[in-house]
């Protein structure tokens, strides 16, 4: 059940990578910025910030992932620099009292110090926004779902490279899991939460 009172902001993957002119760019979040900038100002100490980490070498991973860094050899941090993987300057000025959680993949839950850190706050809601819809934000969600979270799923705040993909993942949110996700805007949150 939402609860203003348990509540925390989780901004998935706000990034310079991806905001930035790189082959990971993605257009729609210039359209995003505000909205999740005016949710995290309002709420900073209650908003959580994601970065997506990419190694160093492909060499660095195992798996499907060193072949995935195999073929975006420009995206690894060797060759990007460890600034770009950093969140966008005007969210970075929210922290402290924001906090910032590295991952390595698209989850943010696998290794447990989210959820961890969450539970030791008695947290049972999460409003989501960030980037993209239909990767890591998709991640997030399905993660929260089986951890039994409340979810608030910004659809002003959330991001994709893909129309159709964006489109279709938030059909499948609002039509498959309305029992533990609802749909809503900044505006409507920012009141809910006031």
């Amino acid at each position: 059940m939402e609860d203003p009172r348990r509540c925390r902001h989780l901004c998935v993957d706000m990034q310079r990578l991806f905001a930035e002119d790189t082959p990971w760019n993605v257009p729609w979040m210039q359209k995003v910025r505000d909205p999740v900038t005016i949710l995290s100002s309002a709420h900073a100490a209650e908003t959580i910030f994601t970065r997506f980490i990419p190694p160093v070498h492909p060499a660095d991973v195992t798996g499907t992932w060193r072949e995935y860094y195999q073929k975006w050899p420009m995206m690894t941090r060797e060759v990007l620099g460890d600034e770009m993987v950093d969140i966008l300057p005007e969210l970075r000025e929210l922290v402290p009292p924001a906090t910032v959680f590295d991952k390595p993949i698209y989850s943010p839950w696998l290794e447990g110090r989210l959820h961890r850190y969450l539970r030791g706050q008695d947290v049972t809601t999460l409003v989501i926004s960030g980037g993209e819809t239909d990767v890591c934000v998709l991640a997030a969600v399905m993660g929260a779902v089986d951890l039994g979270y409340s979810i608030i799923l910004l659809k002003d705040a959330i991001c994709s490279t893909s129309d159709a993909t964006h489109d279709a993942t938030l059909g499948v949110y609002a039509s498959r899991f309305s029992t533990q996700l609802r749909l809503s805007s900044v505006p409507e949150v920012l009141d809910w939460w006031a």
